[in-house]
């Protein structure tokens, strides 16, 4: 058997993204291309600009492929120097000189490493938000076709764990949807407006580009063009400010990333109650194999959920350290800035992979109305006393009307017996409130509130955005994003 290599992450330990789109768009892989587009947009921006000739900005970007450099040596050669872009600089400078000598001292021509990586950060998370905004509006669709299937179907609420009043499933499904297409949209703000290019220098005052304008260049111009001609090169926003110690993009992405998390998770975590046997009002696709207990033969776990809800619990705790690096010292950091980069993909890869996990669970949930109503009988009425208490009340008084609902609801617990039973036994409801009465008040299906126009509402209002046209996901991790550029 061949040794596996310590190095490759193979996502053992992680299987909610393993396999997954959102997986291969931030590897080592993706995010080496993603520098080297960076540097070759940097290239050929600066070609824009007068200052790196036409022919060597082709050169350079020509160079600029990952499979053309071995990411294992960077990665050991970046111990050295405490970030891969140096490294990078210098494997991309050879490749050049290989194939242009003259082109090769034009290669990260008055850059700096920060300026690199965080335009190639920049550039793996445009191209992972896309894909997670489509497995968002993907899941969004299906949980809309459930919302309006099962817009009264009549389920127990439940509040501190326990039957509260009767809601219905189109409700819950409906509000599953809105989630995801507020978290979609957040994504997609971000997306637009939120990623910008780095342009910085060594201290972020460019200085280091403008040695290589002429001494008759116009600093302002040069800045103006530069950054215009960077930001339209990368498909990414432009920054007022340059951002080395900045940090606001990034923090910006890891709110909007434990925010769509955070969405995914409290599907799963409803999914999960739902699934139980004592409840089993719905169950996750049954696919052959998939659920299986190394030890029980009749379990089928609840795999999707368990999935989801393992990233929803790990992306807010590493989006908090994305928060804690807004406190960088100086005008670059030391630690701060590094500290960065592997939180910030595995956010993208958990919150990916959980999008992705969501699709499947959302096309193939299985809702069972059967059981729903045999639960919501579980009680005899009880979760329907809040209506009766409401009728009695001004013939009782709402004090007096709330006590008796509360002393007939422990009494029916107490002997099992229905609520609406117990309730036409007592003497205080003679010629009030009859037997009858007191069934159709309890009647579960007859006390859903607004629950089905707030579904039609829902559904009505977000329509258009749930059921758009999801764009082709990019198909090479060099794959380019259209994004709007705020100027400063």
């Amino acid at each position: 058997m061949t040794p596996f290599p310590a190095h490759l992450d193979a996502g053992l330990l992680s299987p909610v993204r393993a396999g997954t789109p959102a997986e291969a768009a931030v590897g080592d892989g993706a995010w080496l291309q993603a520098m080297l587009d960076a540097e070759a947009g940097l290239a050929r921006a600066q070609a824009r600009c007068g200052t790196v000739p036409a022919a060597a900005a082709r050169a350079i970007t020509a160079a600029a492929r990952a499979e053309l450099l071995d990411v294992r040596q960077l990665a050991l050669a970046a111990r050295e120097t405490a970030n891969p872009v140096v490294a990078l600089v210098k494997a991309l400078t050879a490749v050049v000189a290989e194939r242009s000598p003259q082109a090769a001292e034009f290669v990260h021509r008055g850059s700096t490493s920060q300026d690199v990586f965080d335009t190639g950060a920049m550039l793996v998370a445009a191209r992972t938000l896309r894909l997670i905004v489509a497995d968002l509006r993907e899941a969004a669709a299906f949980l809309g076709d459930l919302a309006a299937a099962h817009r009264d179907t009549v389920m127990a609420g439940r509040t501190l764990a326990l039957h509260a009043v009767p809601t219905t499933f189109g409700l819950k499904a409906a509000g599953w949807r809105e989630l995801l297409l507020d978290a979609a949209e957040r994504l997609e703000r971000t997306a637009r407006d939120g990623l910008p290019v780095a342009l910085g220098g060594a201290a972020g005052t460019l200085a280091g580009y403008l040695s290589h304008a002429g001494e008759d260049a116009d600093p302002a111009a040069v800045l103006e063009e530069l950054g215009a001609a960077f930001a339209a090169e990368t498909g990414l926003a432009r920054p007022v400010l340059p951002w080395h110690a900045l940090r606001t993009p990034i923090a910006d992405l890891a709110a909007g990333l434990a925010h769509t998390a955070g969405a995914l998770g409290k599907i799963a975590a409803d999914v999960l109650v739902l699934v139980r046997t004592e409840v089993a009002e719905a169950a996750e696709p049954a696919v052959a194999g998939r659920g299986a207990s190394s030890a029980m033969p009749h379990k089928r776990n609840p795999v999707l959920a368990t999935l989801i809800r393992s990233a929803a619990l790990q992306v807010p705790a590493l989006a908090a350290v994305l928060h804690q690096c807004l406190s960088a010292e100086d005008e670059r950091s030391a630690g701060v800035w590094h500290a960065e980069w592997q939180p910030l993909r595995e956010c993208l890869r958990l919150t990916g992979g959980a999008a992705h996990t969501a699709v499947e669970l959302a096309r193939g949930l299985t809702v069972h109305p059967g059981r729903m109503r045999a639960n919501l009988e579980a009680t005899g009425g009880q979760l329907v006393s809040e209506r009766v208490a409401a009728v009695l009340a001004p013939r009782l008084g709402k004090e007096a009307a709330r006590a008796l609902l509360t002393e007939a609801s422990l009494g029916a617990a107490a002997s099992g017996r229905p609520l609406a039973e117990v309730l036409a036994e007592l003497p205080r409801l003679k010629g009030v409130l009859s037997r009858e009465a007191a069934a159709a008040l309890l009647d579960p299906a007859a006390y859903t509130g607004v629950a089905g126009p707030l579904v039609d509402r829902a559904l009505a209002d977000r329509s258009p955005g749930a059921r758009q046209a999801v764009e082709p996901r990019p198909g090479t991790a060099s794959s380019g994003v259209a994004g709007a550029h705020r100027a400063p």
